[in-house]
Formats: structure tokens, C-alpha cells, sequence
């Protein structure tokens, strides 16, 4: 009997599908089959403009949603040579890496308790609900944001934002004490944030200005693609992850390639 499985998503969805051969209760043969991410996220986006497709890409990684909207404005604005202001760039550094640190405590809890240490997994989220909130009160979202666009973030931050992550910083690097030999990625991560903060520009009326395109009737604004080719990367926080992109001078992609961080790690599979 041969039995379809999956497709799976071990760190990024359906990235590996297994062709199982049974002969009763036993496995006698197993092909691995690396394929697109399920859904057709890859021909989605063909087929709406890079505005209507930001609030999509977080279903790519639901633990990673801040990286996934990062690379997909990354794109378009290499394509088209578009500047982020300074504020913004700020704020999609500082964003990144609370992403990271929330992605590295859910490693964490359930890989200690894999190899039998329980208590850490309850302490993971003690941490981690604390960056949701944060990114609550900046995007009104704690999980599926929408808050990257074109050319800079889809608003500012709010009113203490920014006096309530430095209180996070301060407060998670006494926590990691606790796990000190397992994340020191984490305690860079917090370095980082500190810099931005203390880094930041001062608000600029005209930061948010990107004139954007509107034709026909369409609900939303249109951004323009470049007829070129673009290869964009940003390093997630479970590898690198990348897109490819073709554009055709107009609203839409001609073509929109996904690779995922999991569809690399899988390649070890014979």
C-alpha cells in the first residue's frame, strides 16, 4: 500500500511530502518529494498587487510573521530603488528582532523539554507574552501584523512605546540568566534593540509620504513593478530566507519565488 503524507511543514510550511510504501504495519520505502509552500502562496501573489499581498506572507511562517513582511517590502523597494526613511528603518530593525527573540523562546521551551527539562517550556512564554504585547501596542495585532509596507510601516509608534521596550530589554536580560548558555543569540538580539531605541529619529511629518499610484477603481493603491529581476535575503531567525522576483512593469509580479529557510535545512534528505 503506498500512502501520501503530508505535506509537512517542519519549521516552514509544506515544504516535504513523504511517499510511504506499507507492506502491513511496516515502512519499506519512504520518498521524500521538497516542493512549493502549500496554499499556492507562490502563485497568490501573482495575481493581487504587493499592497493587497502584505497582510498574507505571515501565514508563510506564523512564528517569524515580522521577517516574512520584511522580505516581501525588501523586494519591490531593491526593484525600485525606493528609500526608507530613517525612522522607519529604525523601527523595522527594532521589530525584527523582538521577532527573533520571540521565535528563539518557542525553540527553546519545547527543545529542553525534548531532552527532559519540563519547567522551561512554561517559562518560555512568561517572556514571550511580553513581546506580543509590545507588538500589540504598536501594530494593535499580536501575531498576524500587516505592519511593514512600502516604503516605511503602516504607522508610527504609539504614545511610551518606546519607554516600554527598554523596560522589556532591562527586564528579559535579567531573565536570561536563566538560560544564559542556551541563547546568547537573544542577548544580541537585545543589544541591538537597545542601539535603535536610543538611536531613533525624532518623528518627521512627511516620513510616511510614499505617493503611492491609483488607477481604475481598484480599493487600494498600486505600487509599480520594474521590469527587472530581483534576488532579495534577510536572515530569519531559523535561517536564511529568501525571495526571487520578476517584474513586468506593472502592479502585478510576473513572477514570485519563495525559499524559505525549511526548504534549505531539507536538503540533506537523499
Amino acid at each position: 500500500m503506498t500512502v501520501n503524507m503530508g505535506p509537512h511543514h517542519p519549521s516552514m510550511h509544506g515544504v516535504l511530502r513523504l511517499i510511504v510504501t506499507l507492506d502491513g504495519e511496516d515502512v519499506v520505502d519512504c520518498e521524500p518529494i521538497l516542493g512549493y509552500l502549500h496554499r499556492g502562496m507562490e502563485k497568490i501573489t501573482e495575481n493581487p498587487t504587493i499592497i493587497q499581498y502584505l497582510p498574507y506572507v505571515t501565514r508563510w511562517d506564523y512564528l517569524a510573521t515580522m521577517f516574512t513582511e520584511a522580505i516581501t517590502v525588501n523586494g519591490p523597494e531593491q526593484l525600485g530603488d525606493i528609500q526608507v526613511p530613517k525612522r522607519a528603518y529604525y523601527i523595522r530593525v527594532i521589530m525584527l528582532e523582538l521577532s527573533r527573540i520571540a521565535y528563539y523562546l518557542l525553540w527553546l521551551g519545547p527543545f529542553m523539554a525534548d531532552i527532559g527539562a519540563q519547567t522551561p517550556f512554561f517559562y518560555i512564554f512568561r517572556e514571550r507574552e511580553l513581546v506580543y504585547d509590545l507588538f500589540e501596542a504598536a501594530t494593535s495585532i499580536r501575531m498576524m501584523h500587516n505592519y511593514f509596507h512600502i516604503r516605511g510601516m503602516a504607522a508610527d509608534l504609539t504614545y511610551g512605546w518606546i519607554d516600554k521596550c527598554l523596560d522589556f530589554c532591562d527586564y528579559f536580560l535579567t531573565r536570561i540568566v536563566e538560560y544564559q548558555k542556551l541563547i546568547i543569540e537573544m542577548k544580541e538580539s537585545i543589544k541591538i534593540i537597545q542601539q535603535a531605541l536610543e538611536g531613533i529619529p525624532e518623528r518627521d511629518p512627511e516620513w510616511n509620504g510614499f505617493e503611492y499610484r491609483f488607477i481604475s477603481k481598484k480599493p487600494s493603491p498600486i505600487f509599480e513593478l520594474l521590469r527587472q529581476e530581483l534576488y532579495a535575503r534577510m536572515e530569519g531567525p531559523n535561517g536564511e530566507l529568501r525571495i526571487f522576483l520578476i517584474g513586468d512593469q506593472s502592479s502585478f509580479p510576473w513572477r514570485w519565488k519563495i525559499r524559505p529557510p525549511g526548504f534549505i535545512n531539507l536538503q540533506i534528505l537523499p
